[in-house]
Formats: C-alpha cells, sequence, structure tokens
C-alpha cells in the first residue's frame, strides 16, 4: 500500500487514542500514561471521560472540559474552544481570530505593507475592516448605510437607508438598486441595463451578452457571446416560457424542455458527446455520451457515470454505491439510508496485492478504522463520526464521550481495549502486558522489571523479577515503575 494511501486513512480516523507508556488507574478521578522512560505523565483523563489533557511528541498540548473547554497550543499557535460551535479564538503569534457561533467575528492580523488589520463583522448588521489604506478599509451598518469591498463576490456594495438605495460593482459593472430588489440601473465598462423586477428587464453589453425577461422568471431570452474557439460569431442563445416550453442552443448543442421541467432531452456533439431523454423529470432519464452515462429509473432504480465517478442508487434512499480512482488509489463508499451505514474503502492501483484501507460507521452503534498498514482502531458507541469525518473539534470534544469501548491496534501484535473511559483496561505488545480494572486490581510484565500484581494501585502488591521464581510481596509500593532505555527482548 502507498504511504499516501496509509496516511490518509490514519489521519481520516480521528478519534483520540491515549499516547502509550505505563498506566496509572486510578478512575474514575484519574487515568494517566506515563512515558517510562523520563517518568513524565504525557497524557491523563480524570472524572471518566469530561477532564483530558495530553502532550504530543511535537510539542503539541491539549486541555479539556468536556464537552465545555478544549484549549490547544504549540508554540506561538494556540486554539480555545469554549461551548464549540459557540465560541472560538485562535492565536498565531501576533495575528488573532475570535468567533461567536460565526456570527461575532473579530480579526487582527498583519497586512501585506506590515499594517495592522482589523476585522469586526456582526452578521448580518455590521462589517469592517481598517488596514491603514483607504483602498482596502470598509464599515457598514445595515440598514442605515456604508460599505463593504472585496467580499461575496463584489468588488465593492455600497448602500444607504437599505432597501432603498442598494450599489453592487463588480469587474467594472454597476447596478443600482432604488430601491431594492424592484427598480435596477446598469451602466459602467460598456454595460447598459434597466429592470422592473420582477415585471420586466433588459441588461446588455456589445459582444459580450443581451438578457431580457418578462414576468420574471416566466419569460425570457438571454444571448451570451462565446469566445473563438467555439466559432467567430458563435453564441450560446436560451429562451423560455415556463412552464410550457424552453430551449438553449450552442454550436453543436441543444437542450429542449416541454411542460418544464417535467418533459426534454439534451442532444451535445461538441466539445464531448452526449444525449439525453427525460420523461418525468427526475424520475425518468436516459443519457448516453463520451464521458457520462445516465439510467434513471428513480427511485427504484439509478445508475450514472460522470467522467469516471460510478454512482448507483436502489431504492432511493435506502442504498448508495460510489466508485472513482483519486490519485492513483481506487475509491469505494456504500451508504444505507445515508448515514446508517457508511463504508468508505481505498486499494492502491499501483499495488493491487496491497491490502484495503477502510472506514466503516454503522450508526450510532460503532465506528471502525483500518489503514490497511497494521493500524486499526474501533469505538463503540459512535453517534458523531459519520457526520463530522473531519472536524477535529468535535472528534476532541463530544466523540470520547459516547466511548463505552476503545480498541486500539498500532500494530498486529501492539493492541490496547478499554471499557467505559479506562475503567477496564488491557494492553499487550512484544515487550508488555498490561492490565487495569480501575483501582482496585492490575497487572503487569516487562522484561526489566518483571511481573507485577497489584491491588489498591499498590496498598498490597506481588512481584516478580526476571529469573526468579518467587513472588514477593509487599505493602504500600506505590512507586511508579520507570524502564531502562537499554533495549528489551520480547515477552515470552
Amino acid at each position: 500500500m502507498t504511504s499516501r494511501l496509509a496516511v490518509w486513512l490514519l489521519f481520516a480516523a480521528g478519534f483520540v487514542m491515549p499516547l502509550r507508556g505505563a498506566e496509572l488507574n486510578g478512575w474514575p478521578l484519574r487515568v494517566a500514561n506515563v512515558d517510562e522512560r523520563t517518568g513524565e505523565v504525557t497524557a491523563q483523563q480524570g472524572l471518566g471521560p469530561f477532564l483530558a489533557e495530553r502532550t504530543s511528541p511535537d510539542g503539541t498540548s491539549v486541555r479539556m472540559l468536556r464537552p465545555l473547554f478544549l484549549h490547544e497550543a504549540k508554540g506561538e499557535q494556540e486554539t480555545v474552544h469554549f461551548l464549540y460551535p459557540l465560541v472560538t479564538w485562535r492565536r498565531d503569534g501576533a495575528d488573532s481570530w475570535f468567533s461567536f457561533f460565526q456570527l461575532v467575528n473579530d480579526r487582527r492580523e498583519a497586512g501585506f505593507g506590515g499594517e495592522r488589520v482589523h476585522g469586526l463583522d456582526v452578521w448580518p448588521l455590521y462589517f469592517s475592516r481598517q488596514s491603514g489604506d483607504p483602498a482596502t478599509s470598509y464599515r457598514g451598518l445595515l440598514p442605515v448605510g456604508g460599505e463593504i469591498k472585496n467580499r461575496f463576490g463584489k468588488d465593492r456594495l455600497t448602500w444607504a437607508a437599505f432597501p432603498l438605495y442598494l450599489r453592487v460593482e463588480k469587474d467594472g459593472r454597476h447596478t443600482n438598486y432604488v430601491p431594492w430588489p424592484f427598480l435596477r440601473f446598469t451602466g459602467g465598462n460598456g454595460h447598459h441595463g434597466f429592470e422592473f423586477w420582477p415585471l420586466f428587464g433588459h441588461v446588455a453589453r456589445a459582444d459580450d451578452y443581451d438578457n431580457q425577461y418578462y414576468l420574471w422568471p416566466l419569460v425570457y431570452k438571454q444571448v451570451k457571446h462565446l469566445d473563438e474557439s467555439a466559432g467567430a460569431g458563435a453564441t450560446r442563445e436560451s429562451l423560455g416560457f415556463l412552464p410550457f416550453y424552453t430551449r438553449t442552443t450552442a454550436p453543436g448543442y441543444i437542450d429542449e424542455n416541454y411542460l418544464w421541467p417535467f418533459f426534454g432531452y439534451t442532444d451535445r456533439t461538441a466539445p464531448k458527446r452526449y444525449h439525453e431523454t427525460r420523461a418525468f423529470w427526475p424520475f425518468l432519464v436516459q443519457g448516453r455520451g463520451d464521458e457520462r452515462y445516465v439510467n434513471r429509473w428513480a427511485p427504484l432504480y439509478t445508475h450514472s457515470v460522470v467522467k469516471g465517478y460510478d454512482k448507483t442508487w436502489i431504492g432511493w434512499p435506502l442504498f448508495r454505491n460510489a466508485r472513482w480512482s483519486d490519485h492513483a488509489i481506487a475509491n469505494e463508499r456504500n451508504q444505507f439510508l445515508f448515514f446508517v451505514y457508511w463504508s468508505h474503502e481505498q486499494r492502491s492501483l499501483a499495488n493491487l496485492a496491497a491490502a484495503p484501507a477502510y472506514k466503516k460507521h454503522l450508526w450510532p452503534l460503532f465506528s471502525v478504522w483500518d489503514n490497511g498498514a497494521g493500524r486499526r482502531q474501533l469505538q463503540v458507541v459512535s453517534p458523531f463520526e459519520v457526520f463530522f469525518p473531519s472536524n477535529q473539534p468535535v472528534r476532541e470534544l463530544y466523540t470520547p464521550l459516547a466511548a463505552l469501548y476503545r480498541y486500539d491496534q498500532r500494530a498486529p501484535d501492539d493492541t490496547r481495549w478499554s471499557i467505559l473511559w479506562s475503567l477496564v483496561s488491557r494492553r499487550r505488545s512484544p515487550t508488555e502486558r498490561e492490565f487495569h480494572l480501575g483501582p482496585l486490581f492490575s497487572t503487569r510484565a516487562t522484561p526489566q522489571s518483571g511481573e507485577r500484581v497489584a491491588l489498591g494501585n499498590g496498598l498490597l502488591s506481588w512481584r516478580r523479577t526476571p529469573g526468579e521464581r518467587r513472588w514477593k510481596f509487599s505493602v504500600f509500593d506505590f512507586r511508579r515503575s520507570v524502564a531502562s532505555p537499554a533495549p528489551a527482548a520480547a515477552l515470552p
């Protein structure tokens, strides 16, 4: 399996597993993982899943009070979530960003010229950006007045006593609404037009386009001049008398509909051949072409192939299958009722003998991941992962709350499982065996320190060191056992 394939699904897996090391189990108050070389705590959780913190080898520190609070820091980068997704704050050096449910957004960052830029949005009432440059600075308060520059796909939006006056500018074209959306005057850079929406409108630009409508959207005519690659003087023309008839034509292309949108056909000969017929759209559709195939008898059966993306529906929305290739990786996705059952499998096209990588969810019972290279993870119960496959705050704050059982295999001979947030846990590796029943009972065996059985986390304990046959009994043995850094032999 290619490394790209293995890494993709490994990072896509998502639920956070504790770092490996000796376990100190004081469940439910505290369960900690200790680096045996240094004796430092690398990860711990308390009050079951609610309190948690860890430090990664790359220096990233994470602290959580689930599901209320998450703090993540690495160097000059810092992120805080409170009642996610309600409040988020981020810092990267001197730059910072604050958001309240994406409705109040405050940004402070360095501009291209070194000046400080401050942006503040209070949706949908107030928008501002102050950069020290009048060309990129703006303020606007709805409905009173103001402006916005280079946002929402427009060069500039200006308004006063909205909706009485609004001006929209884009690529030298401007449209004035007085009031919005009824009276519209268009001009600038060769554009001209007048609209009294929805009764009638006409907007045009010589050798570019000519659009007009009457009783929008019932009657319309649109003409668009195409570039020279389509032929000299070539145009794309659309005509509609809804709902009775619509037609769009261009060189090598025609699309007609009768009793729109129920009956119609599409015929294209250039640049790619394609023919489609529609009856009682969207239920009955038949299409054939060079890069497109459609065979739809909805909702019973649909099969389509569009530019290599092969999709099948059976008894919509019961079952969906999709197949496609991307960067020498074959993908297959199956879904039952969209999310009740969801699976995604990847196979290497460069190495057909390699094991597949996959993710599977049976909502809300379990989620399982396998990267095809020996790494495997399983969680029972898992109500969030199928809906938020790439949302790291959800994985940190919410996914562990439902983890009644977790299994983590880092290699075929290195596994760990836990029940009820480490009330019961077991780990096996070539150099270590460990079992915990909360703070009541534990066993641990390593080649360096031998075997240890403890009650009450060491209140009573029995040890047997390597090479000895007898067990030694002790009382109040609460010491941490730090392993020697020397190479360890495998356990028998």
